[in-house]
């Protein structure tokens, strides 16, 4: 299965238990990490030059880790090669409505009426769930929509192991039939990430970091290869361990979402109050040195702990990291991309 830069716990859902392998198509920052034809050529090319049967291609649309949003002409290129090579295209759409700024959403469904020549539409699915648009993580309600009979069918025989509740199913329900309550909601979700979205962007750029311009989504993308002691993935890490243990913020690192280049970190700003944004966006400050009355004696103090040996990072990553029994650099604290003070 192809990925391209990737929710990091792809990785742990699809391959852990089946043996499936994903193949990295690699995107980059020199072109704002767009999805080329190129890069999926050359990356497609090479699986079947390593004798790897690729089944498909999995995205997600808005983007997570970037929290951008897929064109147009980006979605019909994909279209188009996976109709060309007839495999598989995945479509992740969980943060279809929190899309907070032009450009608009668009959703691989409506491309397919768009396209010109023909389309195999039994090679297309769609994934979604309430969790992120509604706010429901903790009521565990997917959905799959798909163009082919096989897998619904093969999808309904499956739901058996994990049914919704009636008592759920009914809440949903209700609740979802009510247009004018969920416009609303969505409105309001929308207006409240962008306001978010625009404190975080201004402390940003007030301590000189720099971040890939979002428009969806619960975060964003930051690159910090400036506090990086080498431009590496160990260096990262080191930075990455530092920041979780030192600063007390929960950020992830750009290499657990397949990032080819070291030094990017996604953080998640939209689900806390705004006390806790507060908390969270003076520790930035103060790590940066920016509200010290010497701020280079603060970045030397950082630095200084940053000279953690990469021996001890390789054993943390081996060990509490990479393991199938730990959990991700995604979320080395459970459930709190940002840290509460206590």
């Amino acid at each position: 299965m192809f990925h391209i830069l990737f929710y990091c716990r792809f990785l742990r859902d699809l391959c852990w238990r089946t043996g499936l392998q994903l193949i990295p198509v690699e995107c980059d920052s020199s072109n704002n990490f767009k999805i080329t034809r190129e890069a999926l050529e050359k990356a497609y090319n090479k699986a079947k030059e390593d004798n790897i049967n690729v089944k498909g291609l999995i995205i997600t649309n808005p983007s997570n880790p970037l929290g951008t949003t897929l064109d147009r002409e980006t979605l019909k290129s994909l279209i188009t090669f996976i109709n060309e090579n007839n495999i598989h295209l995945v479509c992740d759409e969980i943060y279809a409505a929190t899309v907070f700024s032009s450009p608009s959403y668009v959703s691989v469904s409506e491309l397919i009426q768009e396209m010109d020549q023909p389309c195999k539409k039994d090679l297309i699915h769609i994934i979604y769930s309430l969790s992120k648009d509604m706010g429901f993580p903790g009521f565990r309600v997917g959905i799959v929509y798909s163009f082919n009979d096989e897998v619904v069918n093969c999808g309904r025989k499956m739901s058996s192991f994990g049914l919704v509740s009636s008592q759920t199913q009914h809440m949903l329900a209700s609740m979802l039939s009510d247009d004018s309550f969920v416009d609303k909601f969505l409105a309001e979700s929308k207006k409240r990430l962008a306001k978010r979205h625009n404190i975080f962007s201004k402390v940003l750029e007030e301590v000189n970091i720099t971040k890939f311009p979002s428009n969806a989504g619960l975060f964003c993308w930051m690159n910090l290869k400036s506090l990086l002691k080498e431009q590496t993935f160990e260096a990262e890490m080191m930075l990455w361990h530092m920041i979780i243990n030192e600063v007390k913020l929960n950020v992830s690192p750009g290499s657990s979402f397949n990032c080819s280049e070291p030094g990017w970190f996604r953080v998640c700003f939209a689900n806390m109050d705004d006390e806790t944004v507060e908390v969270a966006l003076t520790r930035i400050r103060t790590f940066i040195g920016k509200e010290t009355k010497k701020p280079e004696m603060q970045v030397k103090s950082w630095q200084r702990n940053l000279q953690l040996s990469f021996s001890s990072i390789r054993r943390f990553v081996h060990e509490t990291i990479m393991s199938p029994h730990m959990m991700s650099p995604h979320s080395p604290i459970p459930q709190s991309p940002l840290v509460k003070a206590t």
